[in-house]
């Protein structure tokens, strides 16, 4: 059976549908699911590494991958800035406990590749502490690897455009204006060097055993489902037989009464009031500027 959508079959330059991108994202998180069981049945240990330029699509593909699954399993790994003591140990030292126990999957959103990237083209490392880097992290994958950890790679790849359309959106989003710091802006700024230290993190940590993995995401929603295919494909999980749930007879009420007690509800909130009564004081006086 094809899986391929239908706008993916006419060319790359088609956008996904909504309609389309739903219905296989409710099949493969039902996939998702499965595999989350075979994972807790099997005491498998599953990481995975979410890398790429800021406003690549790296937060909206991991929830869209833990949407539907247990946080408890499921573990999203989004670390601050070192502390002053962690950038006093051993590099990798901040990042080892948080890797996957037995019946776990663990998503980092950027991860130890920091050092390979933002860290190089920011200038918080020195050069000499890169090729360290660069050298010794196919070591300690080859550790990771070899004690049953799971562990795939992904770099998501977006072109200069749809990343500058993504940053500019922001600005105006005040959904989204918490994302964009000075740090994006410089980075931005950055493109090229970010580019460098790309090539040569990929030249230096592409191995058989390690590979990475490139998606295109200028399209989100294509994006998303190409990886989770993929990721699936990539962990070898079996159905798990289920016992057929039956939700049992509730008890009777006894001897118990509701009480008479004056509960304090959320007010219902009337369709649009929210927007009637709380617009942006900037763009009320952007407004009655005009």
């Amino acid at each position: 059976m094809d899986d391929t959508p239908k706008e993916a079959k006419n060319g790359d330059s088609a956008k996904l549908s909504t309609h389309a991108y739903l219905k296989d994202l409710r099949r493969l998180h039902g996939e998702l699911v499965k595999m989350q069981e075979w994972v807790v049945h099997s005491g498998a240990k599953i990481c995975v590494l979410f890398e790429g330029r800021d406003g690549a699509g790296k937060g909206g593909t991991i929830k869209a991958i833990t949407e539907r699954v247990s946080p408890r399993i499921f573990r999203v790994i989004a670390l601050p800035a070192p502390t002053a003591r962690e950038k006093s140990q051993m590099y990798m030292q901040r990042y080892v406990p948080h890797l996957p126990a037995a019946g776990e999957v663990v998503i980092f959103d950027r991860s130890w590749y920091n050092r390979a990237g933002v860290e190089r083209v920011m200038g918080f490392c020195t050069e000499c502490e890169v090729q360290e880097f660069l050298f010794a992290t196919p070591l300690v994958e080859r550790a990771i690897i070899d004690s049953g950890v799971i562990l795939i790679k992904y770099w998501l790849e977006v072109s200069p455009a749809e990343q500058t359309r993504r940053l500019e959106a922001r600005i105006y989003d005040e959904r989204k204006v918490w994302k964009l710091s000075p740090m994006d802006l410089e980075s931005y700024r950055r493109w090229y060097d970010y580019s460098k230290a790309r090539d040569e993190m990929f030249a230096k940590t592409d191995t058989e055993f390690s590979p990475w993995y490139v998606a295109r995401s200028d399209d989100k929603k294509r994006a998303r489902l190409t990886i989770i295919r993929h990721l699936l494909s990539k962990v070898p999980y079996e159905s798990v037989p289920r016992e057929h749930v039956k939700l049992p007879q509730r008890r009777s009420a006894g001897d118990f009464l509701e009480p008479d007690y004056p509960y304090r509800f959320v007010p219902v909130a009337a369709h649009g009031t929210e927007e009637r009564t709380q617009k942006s004081p900037v763009r009320k006086k952007a407004k009655s500027a005009h």
